[in-house]
């Protein structure tokens, strides 16, 4: 994939590729007070599918954010805990944290479409006309 902004800071660019991939965040908050197995963090993410779950885990443990531990014992069981890498995200998430308390009211506010607009353009012009 070409490099979308050449000149941006590369380490601001693979900031942000973490952080936009939906859910990320989230997973590594919920990891924050300590490993979780697999029914643990669906159970804290509850409008999360188990797919995009999977996928984030996954993802997150091949870029050493968090690690995966097969738990011998019947039954087996798996556990997941942020690496080192992975709890240096706390500075992150505190930093967005207040960002979001402090200019969170501020997002924009989407005005509805008009009740026109979801006709197809022949009916509008028809009603404008008619």
């Amino acid at each position: 994939m070409a490099d979308p902004a050449p000149s941006l800071c590369p380490s601001i660019q693979a900031a942000l590729e973490i952080l936009a991939r939906p859910w990320t965040g989230f997973v590594l908050v919920s990891l924050q007070k300590g490993p979780l197995r697999y029914s643990e963090l669906a159970a804290q993410l509850p409008g999360l599918g188990d797919k995009t779950l999977s996928a984030r885990l996954k993802e997150l443990e091949a870029k050493g954010f968090i690690s995966r531990r097969v738990l011998p014992e019947p039954p087996i069981r798996v556990e997941y805990a942020l690496t080192p890498k992975g709890t240096a995200f706390k500075t992150v998430m505190d930093a967005i944290h207040g960002w979001g308390q402090q200019f969170g009211d501020e997002a924009p506010v989407m005005e509805p479409k008009a009740a026109t607009s979801s006709l197809p353009k022949r009916a509008r012009s028809q009603r404008k006309t008619g």
